[in-house]
């Protein structure tokens, strides 16, 4: 955690009367539609400076989710796709040291210096592999991007672990080498 953040929550039970635990317990206690919204609640009700104030709902927010957790429930109910998931992230591993893998919410991002691939389970029987490949004609088989929108150029639909094939790891070592 960074160290001025750090300070701050230390110091808030005695600038503001509570400690973050408190704050949060506050925050529960009621429903805001938006961020400013609990902020203003926080200043107007309770007198607490913009800065501590900013920061209680921020931190309220985070749910402490470890990359790994992000992973765990990205295929729960979906475990049967942990090999294929497996299978790509062993592979894409081995294209260099620079590869990292970036778990989030409901994706898990390849990058190298830029983002060249994207593992989403989309269904409980599928796959979404993003690819970033500038300039690639779709095929039947290498398709649009579809909902990942401009993060990628292409997508490739994943229901079997061989269908992570020769064709598929070229298309991978592609995007990898064009991500520089």
């Amino acid at each position: 955690m960074d160290k001025a953040l750090q300070t701050m929550i230390n110091n808030m039970p005695e600038k503001t009367g509570k400690s973050l635990e408190e704050w949060k317990s506050v925050l529960k206690t009621k429903a805001f539609a938006k961020h400013s919204e609990a902020v203003n609640f926080l200043k107007k009700e309770h007198q607490v400076t913009h800065g501590f104030a900013n920061t209680i709902v921020t931190l309220s927010k985070e749910k402490n989710e470890t990359p790994d957790d992000h992973v765990k429930n990205q295929y729960a109910g979906k475990e049967a796709l942990l090999p294929i998931y497996k299978n790509l992230l062993s592979f894409v591993k081995n294209l260099g040291d620079d590869v990292k893998i970036t778990p989030k919410k409901t994706s898990v991002s390849i990058i190298r210096k830029k983002q060249f691939a994207l593992i989403k389970p989309a269904t409980k029987t599928r796959i979404d592999l993003g690819l970033k490949i500038k300039d690639k004609p779709t095929t039947d088989r290498l398709g649009n991007s579809g909902p990942f929108g401009a993060m990628c150029t292409h997508r490739v639909q994943l229901y079997d672990i061989n269908e992570i094939d020769t064709e598929l790891k070229a298309w991978l070592t592609e995007a990898y080498r064009k991500a520089k």
